[in-house]
């Protein structure tokens, strides 16, 4: 097409339009796109753009950690404003396998590893390495190929959690995740200062101890002192920026891998020449090496026995009678080899394990003479037990090493490709650890090389003293001890500064959110996206962590958040495998559901295994933070796999429901509420929904709906907004359930699909709660009443039961009613459902306090007493408590009131259908009507008082007689012969009309005399006529009956029982 063309009109009137969409790079021949290619869709554009616009809007999609949004919440309208800010560059080895491995070659290889083969054996440390680095390897499985299943933004793990689990659980574990995070940084620092002052510079000690039993409080001291400075200063360097980090992250690397190659190296020497790391043994018991020389008592100088320096340290002087330590006279010293090499068989000795109580000797299996008295050995210059020691315990310490999966998780929103970088970087750092392990399947473990090589006292000596304060691991490698202690020390930082640079992110990745209110503000960082906030909270945290000071301690705390992190991890997986949810497509295919509820399992046990009741606290906290997002903060919609659990369920519920009808046992009032709305789409009695909310002690379904006149198509807007309008009222009042909104031509039409529809299978209403149109009267419209009589013959059709409030706006709100009474009038039986429903407002607070009264009427035939005993037996079968009351009411004349009443409805019936008045004149005259009713009942009301004897609370056989003569008596002034005599215009009354109204008034001069004073009366709501033609008078009789009460609640049954006296 030519550029000049003209296009086709779009629906604002604009001609032409140059489409935001597509990117025009040719400037110089200045064409802009006319849509005439794609007229068709033209109108249509605004919202469903053009599939080049979408592939450019992904192109130019970034999911940084600066002021990330998920792109499907991204606010369009700052998009102008955003500063251009530059596009994440890291890569996969940088991003994902630089911070895995550095985790994984970590703190606990260097410096535990070899204890905790020593303490637990080969077999038993075989089985703690294998059952971790499993559970971590079945995690990194499905964390793979959840990470490819889209667009992975800041957060790494939390992220992945959160949308597959939902914000409750994601936050929960995510929170718990960053505090694992966080403690694992104190770890990372505590084991580079344990290095540092033990191995390297241990005269920098600022605490020294005056005596052996002081030596592991000053140790403590030194720790958080030194520790504190060093997280100072990692949190200058992450405060800095990122890069820094990843710069010195290489240099860490190099060391650590050097030292790797160095262990091997020493490994394969050990079978030519073993190292020379000589091991001073008294008796059985291992000495620590640092004060003397020489393993032995006394050595000879010039044909002279003189003692060592070892003699000075068991005995009171230097003299060779001097007085020395019980078991020092009694055993040889004899001196071993620390490292006697793969070959020397030294594996058979260390296979099994040695447990102990803080304080117990390292020994070895040799003869010894023992002492008669032990309270001195702690004094003693012995290798022993810091700890109490047990497998749990090494299960809870060791796990730590593994837990480097999740580091570049962490650092998402710095990668260049999160999808493709985190399984590839993942996958490929584990395998390290089975290099470092020697894999449980194919290689050599590192277990297997440390108990083959190393002698079993020097694997128990957790700090090297028998090898002159050497790091254990050290002692194996080649060409020296220091390779490794380097190697270790930059590995330990380097983690450390991992730990603190992710912890942070994590954290402002919650709090950009918004699920958990009051971490808004760690949200918040600096100009190029840095988390400032968080970083100080991370700091703070991590200083608690150190402030503990014992490696050992804070280990198997930080599993306990990372196993709970790894449970879910898998269960997320699983479940959306499980679902087949049609967005669960990964591109990482080596997964199984099966693989991620056994990793879920096995994470669960090692919980328990490690410690059981930091498990219990570490699922307390996360219960907590889960239920205080629960009720503050959830309100993300993120298409998560609980809501798809909870939609199967709901699917697999409503089809075993739709089986079969509910028992009566089983029934409860699951009520469709039918709302007015006023001009402003405002709910125009919201105590309607107040009512609904007492109501429902039953526990059943609650729909609120409402009908808009007009079609969907202008009205969609209004729809929604009355909506929103009916849910917010629905929160104010507190009432929970469903709404929904139906846009029909008529009022009519559109009450009747709600009730015909609402619901769905099973979970359909089975009563309707509606509130009295008040105001039928002076309606200018006769068809708001005439809706109202067809919304009950609705019900009646459909055979739901149907809910009349009078006087709505007065019903109690939130406020306790005082002592009083809810008053039942039992004139039909209508299933038992008038019954039923004071019992479930007494549920409520606000109706607590309120007995329950039931009335019944008694006709002329009917025996009151025996009526009222049977009664109270049947109140007494249904477990209800009630007060019983049998009214009587004989066949009396038609008053005057009556027929007057009648022929005043009629005649105004009459003239509202013949005459064609306006609107002005309608109201005059039905207001006219109303106040000739209204004096006409005052009247009545006045001459009341002359007869009370119409009312008898019991018939007798006397009472019968007396009352017939009297009825039958000539000059009785309410004589229907007189009647007629006084007002001719009577006769042509419908005499069906007149017994209607006659029975309106006469009951509802007893349910006023009785009941006027009751917080609530409920009524036995009669039908609607079979002719439409007497729809009028019909509204004119309800009125009649309720007139005079406040609060009243119509109850018409919906033909069947809905109470039962059977268990």
């Amino acid at each position: 097409m030519e550029p000049g063309s003209s296009s086709c009109p779009r629906g604002d009137g604009n001609p032409r339009e140059s489409s935001p969409f597509i990117n025009n790079t040719d400037d110089d021949k200045g064409t802009l796109y006319d849509g005439k290619n794609m007229a068709l869709f033209e109108e249509e554009m605004d919202s469903n753009p053009m599939v080049s616009s979408l592939l450019n809007k992904l192109a130019n999609y970034t999911n940084l950690t600066q002021g990330v949004r998920e792109h499907e919440e991204a606010d369009e309208d700052e998009g102008a404003k955003k500063k251009t800010v530059k596009s994440p560059q890291m890569g996969t080895f940088i991003g994902v396998y630089l911070p895995c491995l550095q985790n994984i070659l970590g703190v606990i290889l260097f410096l535990r590893m070899t204890w905790i083969v020593g303490t637990a054996g080969i077999l038993e440390s075989f089985i703690i390495v294998s059952m971790c680095c499993s559970c971590t390897m079945l995690t990194a499985i499905s964390m793979s190929a959840i990470a490819t299943n889209g667009v992975v933004p800041a957060g790494g793990s939390y992220y992945m959690i959160s949308r597959s689990l939902g914000p409750e659980f994601g936050g929960a574990v995510g929170l718990c995740f960053y505090l694992g995070t966080t403690f694992a940084g104190a770890m990372y620092i505590l084991g580079t200062i344990e290095i540092l002052l033990t191995y390297i510079v241990p005269s920098a000690a600022i605490f020294k101890a005056e005596e052996k039993a002081q030596e592991a409080d000053a140790l403590l001291n030194n720790m958080r002192v030194y520790g504190t400075c060093c997280l100072t200063l990692m949190a200058l360097v992450v405060f800095v920026g990122v890069k820094y980090v990843n710069k010195l992250a290489l240099v860490f690397l190099a060391c650590v891998v050097l030292s790797i190659l160095a262990i091997y190296a020493g490994v394969i020497k050990t079978i030519f020449e073993p190292p020379v790391f000589p091991v001073c043994l008294l008796g059985n018991r291992t000495l620590q090496n640092h004060d003397f020389d020489k393993c032995m008592k006394t050595e000879i100088i010039d044909n002279l026995t003189v003692t060592t320096k070892l003699w000075s340290l068991f005995c009171e002087g230097p003299e060779l009678n001097a007085s020395c330590n019980e078991y020092f006279s009694l055993n040889n010293v004899t001196e071993i080899q620390g490292i006697p090499g793969l070959t020397s068989g030294v594996i058979s000795e260390n296979m099994w394990g040695s447990y102990g109580p803080a304080g117990m000797l390292v020994e070895k299996a040799v003869p010894s003479v023992p002492a008669s008295v032990a309270s001195q050995d702690k004094y003693m210059p012995y290798v022993a037990n810091d700890i109490t020691t047990f497998f749990t315990l090494l299960v809870g310490i060791y796990f730590p090493s593994v837990t480097g999966i999740m580091a570049g998780s962490n650092r998402s929103g710095d990668l260049r490709d999160a999808q493709r970088s985190i399984p590839i970087g993942t996958i490929l750092a584990i395998p390290c650890i089975v290099i470092i392990i020697k894999s449980i399947l194919k290689y050599l473990s590192c277990v297997v090389v440390f108990g083959a090589c190393i002698e079993g006292v020097v694997l128990r000596d957790k700090f090297g003293d028998s090898v002159k304060g050497n790091l254990v691991i050290g002692t194996l490698s080649w060409p020296s001890p220091w390779v490794i202690v380097i190697g270790s020390f930059f590995s330990c930082c380097g983690a450390g500064l991992q730990s603190l640079t992710g912890a942070p992110r994590l954290l402002q990745a919650i709090a950009r959110d918004g699920i958990v209110p009051f971490l808004q503000v760690f949200g918040h960082g600096k100009a190029n996206g840095e988390p400032t906030w968080a970083l100080l909270l991370t700091a703070v945290i991590c200083e608690s962590g150190i402030l503990i000071a014992s490696l050992d301690a804070v280990a198997p705390i930080l599993s306990m958040f990372f196993l709970m992190c790894y449970l879910f991890v898998n269960l997320a997986c699983a479940l959306q495998t499980l679902l087949r949810t049609p967005n669960w497509r990964p591109r990482f295919k080596y997964y199984h559901w099966a693989l991620s509820f056994l990793g879920m399992s096995l994470c669960l046990a090692l919980m328990f295994i490690s410690s059981w009741y930091y498990a219990l606290v570490a699922m307390l906290i996360a219960g907590c933070i889960y239920k205080y997002i629960e009720y503050r903060g959830a309100e993300k919609e993120w298409g998560d796999g609980i809501r798809g659990l909870s939609l199967n369920a709901a699917r697999y519920a409503l089809i075993r429901l739709e089986e079969a009808p509910p028992h009566t046992k089983n029934w409860r009032p699951q009520l469709l509420v039918l709302l007015s709305l006023d001009s402003e789409l405002s709910v125009k009695h919201p105590r309607l929904l107040s009512f609904t909310t007492q109501l429902k002690a039953g526990k059943g379904l609650t729909i609120v709906g409402s009908v808009l006149e007009g079609t969907y198509l202008t009205r969609e807007s209004d729809a929604k907004r009355a909506e929103q309008s009916i849910k917010s009222a629905m929160a104010a009042e507190k009432t929970k359930g469903f709404c929904h909104v139906v846009v029909s031509s008529n009022l009519r039409d559109g009450f009747s699909h709600l009730i015909q529809s609402a619901g769905l299978g099973g979970m359909k209403h089975n009563s309707v709660l509606m509130a009295w149109p008040a105001n039928w009267k002076q309606s200018n419209d006769p068809q708001s009443w005439r809706n109202f009589i067809e919304t009950i013959r609705e019900t009646t059709a459909a055979h739901q039961a149907l809910l009349v409030a009078k006087n709505v706006d007065s019903f109690p709100h939130q406020e306790r009613l005082a002592e009083g009474t809810i008053d039942v009038w039992w004139i039909v039986h209508d299933g038992g459902l008038l019954m039923l429903l004071p019992f479930l407002l007494q549920q409520h607070k606000v109706w607590r306090k309120c007995k329950m009264r039931i009335f019944t009427v008694a006709q002329l035939d009917d025996n009151s007493i025996q009526m009222k005993k049977d009664l109270q037996m049947f109140l007494y079968h249904l477990r209800l408590n009630a007060e019983v009351e049998v009214v009587e009411m004989h066949d009396s004349d038609i008053s005057a009131f009556t027929y007057e009443k009648t022929l005043v409805m009629e005649q105004r019936s009459q003239m509202l259908k013949q005459m064609q008045l306006s609107r002005t004149e309608r109201e005059r005259e039905a207001q006219l009507i109303h106040d000739r009713n209204t004096a006409s009942h005052a009247a009545l009301n006045d001459n009341s008082d002359a007869t009370p004897e119409r009312v008898h609370m019991t018939w007798t056989k006397e009472k019968f007689c007396t009352e017939r003569t009297r009825n039958r008596e000539p000059n009785a002034s309410v004589a229907v012969r007189d009647l007629f005599n006084m007002k001719p215009e009577w006769e042509s009354l419908n005499q069906s009309n007149v017994r209607c109204m006659h029975t309106a008034v006469k009951l509802n001069e007893v349910v006023v005399n009785k009941s006027q004073g009751a917080h609530l009366v409920l009524l036995n709501m009669p039908g609607p006529p079979k002719s439409r033609g007497g729809d009028e008078n019909y509204m004119e009789f309800l009125e009649v009956l309720m007139e005079g009460l406040n609060r009243v609640l119509l109850v018409r049954g919906g033909g069947r029982e809905v109470i039962t006296i059977y268990s």
